[in-house]
C-alpha cells in the first residue's frame, strides 16, 4: 500500500533562515550545523510477509540508558543516531497512542496520537544524553516545525522527546530554554517534552531504511545530507560505522 505524503516547498525559504541562525549558535558550541532542505515525499510501499510484521526489541545491554526522540520521518533520524559514537542501536518505531494502532497504516492517518520515533539505546561512557540532544536539535532535525518535518505534515513527524527519567526530562528542558535565550530560531521551539509511556517497534521493512535503500529520492534528498552534516558539523560525536539495528535485534526477529 503506497502512503501518500505530498507537500511543496513552500517553506524551504523559512528553512534556509534557520539553518543559518543555527549555524552561528552552534558555532559557538564548535561546530556548524546546518539541516538539509527537506524536499521530495515519504512514500513506502508496504510489503506483505515478515517483513510488513513488527520488528523485535532488542533489549539494552547493562549499563546502556534509553532515549527515544521523534523528529519527522523515522528513517533519517535513525540513520542520524546510528552513525553517533556511543550509541549502540536505535530503532524505528511509534510512540504516544494505543499498542493496537502502532500500524504504519494507521499512524499515517494523523488519528493515533503516535508519532514517528526511534529508540536510541547508548553507552553513557562514551556518549552523554546532552551530546544526543545536541545531535536531535542541530542535525536529526528542525525543532521550530508544527506537526510537520519538511515535505512530511501531520501529527505522526511532530518533534517531541520522550524521557525516561527525571534527569532526562530537566536535561531536555534546560536545552530548549538555552536554544531559545540564545534565539537560534526565528520561530518558537515547539518540542513536546514528555514520559515516554510506550514504545512499538515499526515493522521490519522500515529498519534500516537508510542502509537498504540508498538511491532512494527521499533518502537522497532529505536524509543523506543529514548524516552528512553529523560528520561535518559534530567529528567527535560522528562513527564512520553505523550500528544497524540488523546486527542489534535479537535473533527472533531474522
Amino acid at each position: 500500500m503506497m502512503t501518500q505524503r505530498d507537500r511543496t516547498w513552500a517553506a524551504a525559504g523559512q528553512r534556509a533562515e534557520t539553518r543559518i541562525r543555527r549555524q552561528g549558535w552552534v558555532a559557538a558550541l564548535g561546530c556548524a550545523a546546518l539541516i538539509a532542505a527537506s524536499l521530495g515525499a515519504h512514500r513506502a510501499a508496504a510489503p506483505s510477509g515478515a517483513a510488513a510484521a513488527p520488528a523485535a526489541l532488542a533489549a539494552p545491554a547493562p549499563g546502556d540508558e534509553v532515549a527515544v526522540f521523534s523528529g519527522g520521518c523515522f528513517w533519517g533520524v535513525q540513520a542520524v543516531f546510528e552513525h553517533v559514537r556511543g550509541v549502540t542501536s536505535a530503532t524505528s518505531g511509534y510512540t504516544g497512542g494505543a499498542a493496537n494502532t502502532a500500524t504504519y497504516e494507521e499512524v499515517s492517518t494523523s488519528t493515533t496520537g503516535h508519532a514517528e520515533s526511534v529508540r536510541v539505546t547508548f553507552d553513557p561512557k562514551r556518549v552523554s544524553y546532552a551530546d544526543l540532544l545536541k545531535v536531535f536539535f542541530t542535525v536529526a532535525h528542525d525543532p521550530t516545525e508544527l506537526d510537520r518535518q519538511g515535505p512530511d505534515e501531520g501529527t505522526q513527524y511532530r518533534s517531541a522527546i520522550w524521557y525516561t527519567s527525571d534527569a532526562q526530562r530537566l536535561a531536555a528542558e534546560a536545552f530548549v530554554r538555552r536554544l531559545t535565550a540564545d534565539k537560534v530560531y526565528s520561530r518558537p521551539i515547539v518540542t513536546q517534552i514528555s514520559p515516554l509511556k510506550g514504545f512499538y517497534v515499526a515493522e521490519g521493512y522500515h529498519q534500516d531504511y537508510f542502509v537498504h535503500n540508498p538511491d532512494s529520492p527521499y533518502i537522497v534528498i532529505n536524509d543523506k545530507p543529514k548524516v552528512e552534516q553529523l560528520k561535518s558539523a559534530l567529528p567527535a560525536l560522528y562513527s564512520p560505522s553505523p550500528v544497524l539495528y540488523a546486527a542489534a535485534a535479537p535473533s527472533s526477529s531474522k
